[in-house]
């Protein structure tokens, strides 16, 4: 009879070491028995008996074997998120360690969406770490589901995203930056220099549509839901900013996009933002903390921000209530 789920739960909590993770992350990611005991210190058959192990754990073939290696499996591809979750975050805690004890005052670790990342750090981290050389900040990207995620594990000191419609249980949400919705293009794109533009300037245009399910792409499709013609569409969809500026640049496109994504950009001649005759609203971009007093690190870096938008801190958006 095949072990029930809370059977194999016990036997990994019991018996799984983190050298079971990492021997089978290395063989998924290497194919190759020798190449990943070569990757872990350990000789071909120490690998093939951890993996051996871990298999009778599970009761299921965790790889197939071919002539030139092995390839997961299903089973093995469940499992495999988990095993890189564990030595992610196994990394993490090896760096937080070792800055605080080299660094003295500590790491803040930091999830931050694309938008705050183009249109914040980018400009206020190399002040920071410049005023706080020994001040470790681990950034990671993440957007909104991503980060609340991140504070329900634990796993992060600050926040950096839009204003959220609920926020967590012991956190706060404080406003750092406006942003609107723009339609950006290269800066000789033939609509650049018009003024007072609107949807029907834009017909016939074609457009560099971010993902679906992103805030820029629900815009972009309430803009045209009664378009009376189709709209073009470049057919690469991409949340990844430099390739986007590239796009934009080598071809006559339009994308609509938060302004603080590109600002940089059009502040150096790069990209350009067209004057559009109506406003396009959006929500703003601040700063989630908890609630409890931060370390040094997390604080200072907290203030920095503060006081780099010119945003006076408020605490009236915290205790998991919703916006109104």
């Amino acid at each position: 009879m095949q072990a029930t789920a809370s059977v194999l739960l016990n036997r990994l909590m019991a018996r799984a070491r983190l050298r079971h993770m990492q021997v089978l992350v290395q063989l998924a990611e290497l194919g190759s028995v020798r190449r990943a005991a070569q990757a872990v210190g350990m000789t071909q058959p120490g690998v093939s008996q951890i993996l051996a192990d871990l298999e009778r754990m599970l009761d299921v073939t965790l790889f197939h074997r071919h002539a030139r290696g092995v390839r997961p499996t299903p089973a093995c591809t469940d499992v495999l998120p988990l095993a890189r979750q564990m030595l992610l975050g196994l990394a993490a805690s090896a760096e937080a360690v070792s800055a605080r004890r080299e660094l003295g005052q500590g790491v803040v670790r930091l999830i931050a969406s694309t938008s705050a990342i183009n249109g914040l750090l980018v400009r206020a981290l190399p002040e920071f770490i410049r005023a706080n050389p020994a001040i470790q900040v681990q950034v990671r990207e993440g957007e909104r589901d991503d980060q609340m995620l991140a504070i329900a594990r634990g796993e992060i000191d600050l926040g950096l995203c839009r204003q959220p419609p609920v926020v967590p249980e012991g956190w706060a949400f404080h406003t750092l930056l406006e942003d609107r919705f723009v339609v950006a293009c290269a800066a000789d794109h033939p609509l650049a220099r018009r003024r007072n533009l609107d949807l029907t300037d834009l017909a016939g245009q074609t457009w560099l549509p971010s993902p679906a399910g992103s805030a820029a792409r629900v815009y972009f499709d309430a803009m045209f839901a009664t378009a009376a013609e189709e709209v073009r569409i470049c057919q690469v969809i991409t949340r990844t900013l430099a390739l986007t500026w590239v796009l934009l640049r080598r071809q006559p496109l339009l994308t609509v996009v938060p302004y603080c994504v590109v600002a940089h950009l059009v502040d150096i001649g790069e990209l350009a933002v067209l004057k559009m005759r109506d406003a396009m609203p959006l929500e703003p971009i601040g700063l989630m903390s908890a609630i409890e007093p931060a370390g040094i690190a997390t604080g200072r870096l907290t203030e920095f921000l503060v006081q780099f938008t010119g945003k006076p801190r408020t605490r009236d958006r915290g205790a998991g209530k919703p916006h109104r």
